[in-house]
């Protein structure tokens, strides 16, 4: 997207990467674009915008993930500074959201627990049927051409317990920064 999320006046270039990178770059002259901001998520940037969305005169930027997770960032100053010997004092609209969002928060975790004991009773049920459950996984296999070397990336909406890569011909696996999974590395039987 293009918004001026830097309010110099000039639109800047909001990017959303397969990586889950978001960036911002600005255009101070007619030069190349010139990386201001990153941030980065957890999961692949399926649509990203720039607007004003939260409150007024706070400029934001909207991301939706792969999942389905809607992730804001904002302009808005995080933290207010009081003078010396004076209290931070929270509005009551403010004390209002914190207090609606415990409520809610509360109520999520009543429900969880509920859900969780009515699973354990139907899973040691004598009638119990297991299926596995259907999921989408997005996956991607690049060529990156400067290093002559292939990325394997895989997302689905449940946590992956293992990923196990078979090939006929010798691979060599290289670990990068935003992967947290170990490596672990068998010989194959040849027959």
């Amino acid at each position: 997207d293009s918004f001026d999320i830097l309010g110099d006046g000039v639109k800047d270039l909001l990017v959303g990467r397969d990586d889950g990178m978001i960036e911002i770059y600005s255009f101070e002259s007619a030069d190349d674009p010139v990386l201001r901001h990153d941030y980065a998520l957890s999961e692949s940037i399926a649509s990203i915008q720039g607007g004003c969305v939260g409150k007024d005169g706070y400029d934001e930027i909207l991301a939706a993930t792969y999942s389905g997770w809607l992730t804001g960032l904002t302009t808005e100053p995080v933290h207010r500074e009081g003078g010396s010997g004076e209290e931070l004092k929270l509005s009551q609209e403010m004390q209002s959201k914190i207090s609606s969002l415990r409520n809610e928060l509360e109520q999520l975790q009543i429900k969880v627990l509920q859900e969780r004991e009515k699973y354990q009773q139907s899973s040691q049920s004598s009638t119990t049927v297991c299926s596995v459950p259907a999921f989408s996984v997005n996956d991607k296999f690049t060529l990156n051409k400067d290093d002559a070397s292939y990325s394997l990336i895989l997302e689905v909406q449940t946590a992956i317990d293992n990923v196990l890569v078979q090939s006929d011909v010798p691979l060599d696996l290289l670990d990068v920064d935003k992967n947290s999974a170990v490596v672990s590395f068998s010989s194959c039987d040849s027959e």
